[in-house]
């Protein structure tokens, strides 16, 4: 089995696992339930949710607590993506091949979908606390998923991107800014919680989060690339975007070939950090590893 085959049977995994959580499309609510579920089932690598449980194995988890958060984390990326779609935001058409949440259900429902993904999320982590009552990993675990989101993460970076946009100076500080919140926030929840409901110490914690922030930056940086060299067909969305709206990216500031060399650089940080503890996963090594060789 190689690599790719390897992480598809790993994605159909985490696939089977996550979509247990996701509402019936029934009741007059429906409408905005059946556009929550088309944007989480419009694919994806389910990267988050698989870092979180390949982290929570390597530290030796073995129960089905780390369930929900899994289902959550990847509710909170998808909302984020959908709001990030909007016409106030990017204003794209298409994600993944397929037409944006907004473009298929109309622009209130899709604000209406990312809310609910978001509100859902939390109802589906609070099941942990029910799973396992009593356990204080969980209470642990959740504080840092919902801090990791809001706005001392992935809000707050976004918040930043949302006014360069609108005119303010992209400074190299900002640019580090916003991808540390908005794209590596997300990355270091879902790898810190799978260590936190596992048991890991506090010094592992530490380790676990620095890697993960260094995964996130090379895996928002190879976005970057991709949107420089990649076409619609692979991508599943517009390229050039960041040209063509002006907006300076670590392309920008790096160059090309420097990006590149960097991408590989902090993926091999990642691995070299994870490698220094007394636990191991191959797996994580190996899917680690892959992100730099990503098309989409």
């Amino acid at each position: 089995m190689n690599r790719k085959e390897e992480i598809a049977l790993h994605t159909k995994e985490v696939e089977e696992i996550i979509t247990k959580y996701l509402p019936k499309e029934e009741g007059f609510q429906k409408t905005v339930i059946s556009a929550m579920n088309y944007s989480f089932l419009a694919g994806g690598k389910r990267l988050r949710p698989m870092l979180m449980l390949e982290t929570y194995r390597m530290f030796g988890g073995d129960s089905k607590v780390v369930e929900p958060f899994m289902a959550a984390i990847e509710m909170i990326h998808t909302y984020s993506l959908v709001h990030d779609d909007l016409p106030a935001m990017d204003n794209d058409d298409y994600r993944r091949g397929k037409e944006t949440t907004h473009k298929a259900y109309g622009e209130a429902m899709g604000i209406l979908a990312g809310d609910g993904l978001l509100n859902y999320a939390y109802e589906t982590v609070s099941q942990a606390f029910f799973m396992e009552p009593g356990n204080v990993r969980v209470a642990r675990a959740f504080a840092v998923l919902s801090k990791k989101a809001g706005i001392y993460g992935m809000v707050g970076g976004q918040t930043v991107d949302v006014e360069t946009d609108k005119g303010e100076p992209v400074t190299r500080e900002k640019l580090d800014f916003i991808y540390a919140l908005k794209t590596g926030a997300l990355i270091e929840a879902s790898m810190l919680v799978g260590a936190i409901l596992a048991g890991a110490g506090e010094e592992e914690q530490k380790v676990i989060e620095a890697a993960a922030g260094d995964i996130g930056l090379a895996f928002q940086i190879k976005d970057d690339i991709l949107d420089i060299t990649s076409t619609m067909e692979v991508l599943g969305k517009p390229i050039g975007s960041d040209e063509k709206n002006n907006k300076a990216t670590y392309v920008t500031y790096e160059g090309l070939e420097k990006s590149k060399e960097d991408v590989l650089r902090l993926s091999k940080k990642a691995v070299e950090s994870l490698q220094s503890l007394s636990v191991t996963n191959e797996f994580l090594i190996r899917l680690i590893l892959e992100l730099i060789h990503r098309e989409k």
